[in-house]
């Protein structure tokens, strides 16, 4: 196989268009769409999202110090699209996509009642990179739909089309084609 240099860019694909939903200190809410997140530690468990200091959500955030990330199914890839491109300032994002709020009594931040898991986060850390800052949080409690826990209490997230983001493009994931061990699991073994 051949390859062609691209030089340096931020072109790790594909990446989830997580909605991050923020409340400022006088109760207004916002939404906005990020699609650099991830996972940092399992135990504890960590995660981030980097914003570019300029945008409305980055202030409201770094001045509460929590944010949840709310996943987005491919039914909602219009939702987070419009929440990535309007401002905060000028726009009731959940107003204008049509979204529900669902309250946590544990939380002080809204999450999207249609996504199908929200982690609530608190930052424990800010650091500056370049062109985003990053915020390093603590995930202190995670919300599943209830129609994706099993009747064995294992989260089924398969059951619904998560949406990706790759380099300017939304897709849908769908066909599994493997889990997690089982190139190593021994014939005859299924999980």
């Amino acid at each position: 196989m051949s390859k062609v240099k691209l030089g340096g860019g931020a072109l790790l694909s594909p990446a989830p268009p997580a909605m991050i939903t923020c409340r400022d200190g006088s109760g207004k809410d916002n939404i906005i769409t990020v699609a650099w997140t991830g996972i940092l530690c399992t135990h504890p468990p960590k995660t981030y999202i980097s914003v570019r200091p300029e945008r409305y959500s980055y202030e409201i955030i770094k001045e509460t110090g929590v944010f949840a990330i709310n996943l987005t199914p491919a039914s909602l890839v219009r939702a987070a699209d419009l929440c990535g491109m309007k401002t905060g300032r000028k726009v009731d994002k959940f107003a204008a996509c049509g979204l529900n709020k669902f309250e946590p009594d544990d939380f002080p931040v809204p999450l999207i009642s249609e996504s199908p898991l929200s982690l609530c986060c608190k930052v424990s850390e800010v650091v500056p990179l370049g062109s985003h800052d990053m915020f390093i949080a603590d995930i202190v409690s995670v919300y599943a739909d209830e129609s994706l826990i099993n009747k064995n209490g294992r989260l089924c997230l398969y059951r619904v089309p998560l949406a990706a983001y790759s380099h300017g493009e939304y897709f849908a994931l769908g066909e599994k084609i493997g889990d997690f061990g089982f190139s190593v699991r021994k014939k005859g073994r299924h999980k």
